[in-house]
């Protein structure tokens, strides 16, 4: 009796250390996954506090969260099914999917970086200016947040697609891939949202330091205050080259699938070429940074081909044909 006790015993500890080391797997899955769609996460981040803009102090948080469960929501309902269905009936169509999320990346990049470079008359729509009907601040809320759902979607879908894509070559356990999904969803919407919800409060903050007795902790609170707005701008910019970075090297890899290979060895040998050059120089710690660089300038500079032409579709023709229909 105590032998059979103590081999239940054993068995029991051998599938929890089983259990274990692939619960480790999936994290150290899912934590790889999650730093390949970095990139789209900086723009995100990036993206969502200008949904706020206008709103009373006490509004944002509250608005922030319902576009945090909007996005809880895109990922697990919608986008993660759709991600499963497909590494299981059409695996074949996960590169050209992520290629065409690149390429909306790219044009969304090349369009920011435009409209910085030659300001022109925002257009009007999610994230937009709303039109002067807009009655009242209710309404006004429910309008930010759909917009700022229906972009989150967009942005979402190309995170899943890239973890899919990245579990896919790792792992071929069905239950591993819906378990890595979603623990990238939901860390990534969390890490996103709860970042969103310091910036959009950091100034707020400030006010308060800024009103303290201590003559430390008030210059902290009137740096924040006046931080904020350049901190912003600059987060801007990244997100912009985060967007034509990701985007460039999703299409480059997606070339390389499919034979195509002459950019993607172009862009690597000209980031390793740099690293040696640094690491001969300085040390090894700078010319893996100088390397990393060199890749993702390189992917962003092609980023910008796909993304200026996509413009010049949209704006010469799908825009003017859609216009034509209307009328």
């Amino acid at each position: 009796m105590s032998t059979g006790l103590i081999a239940l015993v054993d068995d029991v500890v051998g599938l929890a250390k089983v259990a274990a080391a692939s619960l480790d797997d999936v994290a150290a899955q899912a934590t790889r996954a999650g730093v390949k769609a970095a990139g789209v996460v900086v723009d995100d981040a990036a993206v969502t506090p200008r949904y706020v803009v206008g709103f009373s102090a006490d509004r944002e948080l509250p608005i922030i969260a319902r576009i945090a469960m909007g996005s809880l929501r895109n990922k697990l309902l919608f986008l993660l099914p759709a991600a499963l269905l497909l590494s299981l009936v059409a695996p074949w169509a996960i590169t050209p999917l992520l290629m065409l999320g690149g390429a909306y990346l790219c044009y969304e990049g090349a369009e920011k970086a435009y409209e910085a470079l030659w300001p022109h008359a925002e257009h009007h729509g999610p994230g937009g200016v709303l039109p002067a009907t807009a009655v009242d601040a209710r309404q006004l809320e429910e309008e930010k947040v759909r917009g700022a759902i229906r972009t989150d979607l967009i942005l979402s879908a190309e995170i899943m697609a890239i973890t899919l894509a990245a579990v896919a070559a790792e792992t071929s356990s069905f239950w591993n891939r819906a378990l890595i999904l979603a623990v990238v969803g939901v860390g990534i919407t969390l890490l996103v949202y709860a970042a969103v919800a310091v910036i959009v409060k950091a100034d707020d903050a400030g006010v308060v330091l800024a009103g303290n007795r201590r003559p430390a902790v008030r210059a902290l609170g009137r740096g924040l205050v006046l931080g904020m707005p350049p901190f912003l701008r600059v987060l801007s910019v990244v997100g912009t080259a985060a967007m034509l970075w990701v985007g460039g090297g999703i299409i480059v890899h997606g070339l390389e699938e499919y034979g195509v290979t002459g950019i993607g060895h172009a862009i690597h040998d000209a980031a390793a070429a740099v690293g040696h050059a640094v690491a001969g120089a300085v040390s090894p710690g700078p010319a893996a940074a100088a390397e990393w660089l060199v890749g993702a300038v390189g992917s962003g500079l092609f980023g910008l081909i796909p993304g200026v032409l996509l413009i010049l579709l949209v704006h010469r023709a799908i825009l003017p044909l859609a216009a034509a229909r209307k009328r």
